[in-house]
């Protein structure tokens, strides 16, 4: 059970938290951020981590199986510029990831918050080559895969999408009636999100209903060996 780091209620992201990563993709180093970190935590950092309390109520209040913890979940704000040929230190961008609890722990929901680009989602990205393999034997055998052809969550994602290979794998035939699965690398979904939505103080039940219409996909991913 997660370990609550915040006894913040989850009221909402204001407009300020956008105009924040607005002002830091135009200044985005540490010169202007330092001096700014307290309005960055309290604007983000802080209300991101209620987010995460709230959801995880939810998650366990509605048998989603995912998990959603204050400390573990959101993603640091701070680049690692180690190879990378851009040394801009921060992200412009805040994220959390919601693991999948089940035997096979893979995958997941994500959720991200960035000005124009508001969204859920989750699955599987990158996933190790094992997992891979295991994918492609499933989507041949067609084990489960009404899964994504559930109404609920075809209505809300669409389909899995994800970096491809141009060609079907080397052992499976070419002309395979799911040549599009086979070829993905990441098995992901998501959906825009308006501004109002995440703005809003309901945006825990907003992220739990789309996660729920996700459930089985979850457990599909989630039947993958690890």
């Amino acid at each position: 059970m997660p370990t609550a780091t915040t006894t913040e209620t989850f009221t909402g992201f204001s407009r300020d938290a956008i105009q924040f990563l607005v002002d830091l993709a135009a200044n985005n180093d540490r010169a202007w951020f330092n001096p700014r970190k307290a309005d960055y935590e309290r604007l983000l950092k802080q209300p991101l981590e209620a987010l995460c309390v709230a959801l995880d109520e939810r998650f366990r209040a509605r048998g989603i199986p995912l998990e959603a913890d204050p400390t573990r979940s959101p993603f640091r704000i701070y680049r690692d510029v180690r190879f990378s040929k851009d040394k801009s230190p921060y992200k412009t961008h805040v994220s959390a990831s919601f693991g999948y609890v089940g035997a096979n722990p893979h995958g997941g929901g994500y959720f991200h918050f960035q000005p124009g680009e508001m969204y859920v989602g989750g699955g599987m990205w990158h996933p190790e080559a094992a997992t891979l393999a295991a994918w492609r034997q499933l989507v041949d055998r067609g084990d489960g895969l009404e899964a994504l052809e559930d109404p609920g969550f075809t209505a809300t994602f669409g389909s899995l999408h994800g970096d491809m290979l141009t060609r079907v794998p080397q052992g499976y035939p070419k002309d395979h009636p799911r040549a599009e699965l086979l070829k993905l690398k990441d098995m992901t979904f998501g959906h825009a999100l308006s501004d109002d939505e995440v703005l809003a103080p309901s945006l825990p039940d907003t992220l739990a209903d789309d996660f729920a219409k996700a459930i089985p996909v979850f457990r599909l991913l989630g039947s993958l060996p690890a």
